[in-house]
């Protein structure tokens, strides 16, 4: 192997983290001691089959035998475009797919725009919302926050919720990171 990645490390590791033998995964992913043996020592590569089998047998994803990209650009307006089904909003996910501890959402919000009239509650332990530009009214309950530019709320992210852009003739672009990213 030159320049491969290199995951015999990697599933060795997760293997004796988890006290399994040679004979117990190979066993388990239906390959032989020695087959398994070259692959932790990165002297061969396995086929898709195999390493799906190998990292159900240690109990890995496949993608955490790899190096996530050490930074990730996004350049401005090459966010991805997604819909959470606010009305009178351009939203944009702006961290790479591969994030999996935070994402972070930009929206542009017209004026009057809202996250509709029923409170939700997002898949995240904790949600930060940024204010860049405008003013945003967040409700919480019966609270009403009401935030500015340059304002941050944080908030345990499955606390239900809506948000507005009360002004009538103001955009609001506001920025919103889950954690983790749900």
């Amino acid at each position: 192997m030159t320049d491969e990645v290199r995951i015999g490390t990697r599933l060795r590791q997760a293997r004796m983290n988890r006290g399994l033998t040679l004979k117990t995964v190979a066993a388990a992913a239906s390959l032989t001691q020695g087959y398994l043996s070259k692959v932790e020592r990165d002297q061969v590569s396995p086929s898709v089959a195999s390493l799906v089998s190998l990292c159900r047998a240690v109990g890995l994803r496949v993608g955490d035998l790899f190096d996530p990209p050490p930074s990730a650009i996004v350049r401005a307006g090459q966010g991805s475009r997604i819909n959470f089904g606010a009305e009178g909003a351009d939203e944009f996910v702006i961290t790479p797919g591969s994030q999996t501890q935070i994402e972070v959402i930009q929206s542009l919000i017209e004026p009057g725009g809202t996250g509709g009239a029923v409170q939700y509650v997002l898949d995240c332990d904790v949600e930060f919302i940024f204010i860049s530009r405008g003013s945003l009214e967040v409700l919480m309950g019966d609270d009403l926050i009401k935030l500015g530019e340059g304002d941050a709320l944080t908030i345990a992210g499955r606390a239900p919720h809506t948000w507005r852009n009360a002004s009538s003739t103001e955009p609001c672009e506001v920025l919103w990171m889950l954690a983790p990213a749900p």
